[in-house]
């Protein structure tokens, strides 16, 4: 697979948009978009896309680089592309920043549709909120030991 991964830059703002639209309402309440426009609007440092054929299939962002516990946020995988590997690689190079980061524990804020996904590569269930992202959006709070 030809996957490479580079830094978000506010140009790359409309091709993350779609792909949270792409996911909505599947693994997104609608009301979280409001979120992600003002998470993308901050410029954040840390959050990083993935390219397949130089088109934007993924982003995601490891925060809490230089903390023992860091946070994995706004997970996003394009729809045609799930199932095909890519959200795996994501996951190995979030656990190889974060041993590079001596972040020992990645706290995750998820879905109740997305969280198996997170089991498969570690993650333990630490907690659940009925709706907590939205109506029908059930939160689910995970961590993930990478030990480093």
């Amino acid at each position: 697979m030809n996957l490479q991964f580079r830094p978000y830059t506010a140009s790359d703002e409309e091709a993350c948009m779609a792909l949270f639209d792409a996911n909505c309402p599947e693994f997104f309440a609608l009301n979280e978009r409001k979120d992600y426009v003002e998470f993308l609007a901050a410029k954040p440092a840390g959050y990083e896309l993935c390219l397949k054929n130089g088109r934007i299939v993924g982003a995601f962002g490891l925060f809490g680089l230089g903390a023992a516990r860091g946070c994995l946020d706004w997970t996003l995988i394009s729809p045609a592309c799930q199932g095909g590997g890519i959200g795996s690689s994501v996951m190995e190079r979030v656990i190889v920043e974060a041993k590079a980061a001596q972040i020992a524990v990645i706290d995750i804020a998820t879905s109740h549709k997305a969280y198996r996904f997170f089991e498969k590569k570690g993650a333990v269930k630490i907690g659940e909120q009925l709706n907590g992202w939205g109506q029908g959006m059930h939160r689910i709070d995970m961590k993930l030991a990478v030990g480093v």
